[in-house]
């Protein structure tokens, strides 16, 4: 799939409702030099009158039940990946204030892996071209701007899945005295999606999966590895805190889908 339809649901939420297609941000250069996983990496999105389907058809249900709330306010906030302030997502379950200026280099790290997890799906996308929920039940998202594009863009699996959930990943290798909390926010992070009207579920869990294997390839790259010991640097040294967990925390509580 080209970029530019994947970049397409990366973009940043912040911006204004103008009558032409916003143009597609870049996602930049990843660690990897190979290209996107396999098509023949996921296997098919759900059937029509499967079980997988009507359990992706509830998940959808109940997130529009969500809109409005504080679930759909954090979710708002975890489509955002290109602005100043998307690597501070995981800033609460770290206890760190992630950003350009609190922890450069770990955000530096950050940011470069959005092409690698994110890019890790689109020959998939591109092959199953998979309708979203939005698509399917007419009803809004959270990032409306976005919308024309990411009809063009297919559903399955999920890019920003697989970036929020290996920045989970990327996170507890970093601090694995908290992993399970920081791996848990990653998958919140996709399920985000699913809240936003812009996934189905099982879209969220293949990007899980999608991000698993490419953090098995980024650590077997140098470079990589180089700059993940200058993270835990930053981390270590870092002494601001993040602000408004509380909020987070509860919101994180709404919503949650059953396995």
């Amino acid at each position: 799939m080209k970029a530019y339809f994947l970049a397409a649901c990366l973009a940043t939420i912040a911006l204004p409702s103008v009558a032409a297609e916003p143009a597609a941000p870049r996602l930049g250069t990843g660690y990897l030099k190979s290209g996107p996983l396999p098509d023949s990496f996921a296997p098919p999105p759900p059937a029509p009158g499967s079980a997988a389907l009507a359990r992706d058809e509830e998940g959808a249900k109940a997130a529009l039940t969500l809109r409005g709330g504080p679930r759909w306010t954090l979710a708002t906030a975890d489509a955002d990946l290109l602005s100043p302030k998307a690597t501070a997502t995981f800033s609460c379950t770290l206890g760190v204030a992630i950003g350009p200026d609190t922890t450069p280099r770990l955000d530096r790290l950050l940011r470069r892996t959005i092409a690698d997890f994110g890019m890790s799906t689109s020959a998939i996308k591109h092959r199953y071209a998979r309708p979203r929920p939005f698509m399917v039940n007419g009803q809004p998202t959270c990032t409306p701007d976005w919308e024309p594009m990411l009809r063009k863009d297919g559903s399955y699996p999920s890019g920003h899945s697989a970036i929020g959930y290996g920045w989970g990943l990327v996170l507890a290798e970093l601090r694995p005295d908290i992993a399970p909390a920081l791996v848990a926010r990653g998958r919140a992070f996709g399920d985000s999606r699913r809240v936003c009207n812009v996934h189905w579920l099982s879209d969220t869990e293949e990007g899980r999966l999608a991000a698993t294997v490419v953090f098995a390839r980024l650590n077997a790259d140098r470079t990589f590895q180089k700059d993940m010991k200058a993270a835990r640097k930053d981390i270590a040294r870092a002494k601001a805190r993040p602000t408004g967990c509380d909020s987070e925390a509860a919101a994180l509580t709404q919503g949650v889908p059953q396995p």
